[in-house]
């Protein structure tokens, strides 16, 4: 069973956001869904400035076994990027809910938030696949 932090918001796409505390919103693939992957050879993240919808593909996460698209959870600025993946992508692997952020995104609409899951309601769309 796969770590789901209580105090993350969740994607039915496999992304989590945390709420930092200028505002922005950091966001990352969850630990189920870099299970399903395998280990990370390569991760392509936005460019910072990039301003994107929530859905859109912004980023993709390549492993041994596949490559997937990471979606914004949120619409909004991207702010950051994790520049330590381009050099140790495997930190996608070890810590998915630390060192292994992907991108921090400045929403431009906070309700949003309202969309995601909780940690239960995003366990429901792991069971359920």
């Amino acid at each position: 069973m796969s770590n789901i932090p209580n105090e993350l918001k969740y994607a039915n796409s496999h992304e989590w956001v945390r709420k930092e505390e200028d505002g922005s919103y950091t966001v990352g693939i969850t630990e189920h869904a870099q299970e399903l992957l395998g280990d990370m050879v390569f991760v392509e993240l936005p460019e910072v400035e990039d301003n994107v919808s929530a859905g859109d593909d912004v980023a993709v996460a390549e492993s041994v076994k596949a490559a997937s698209d990471i979606y914004a959870p949120l619409s909004g600025e991207i702010v950051a990027v994790n520049e330590e993946l381009e050099d140790s992508p495997e930190l996608v692997n070890s810590d998915a809910f630390g060192d292994g952020w992907l991108f921090r995104i400045m929403p431009s609409d906070v309700s949003e938030l309202d969309s995601l899951l909780d940690a239960e309601g995003y366990q429901e769309v792991i069971d359920e696949e």
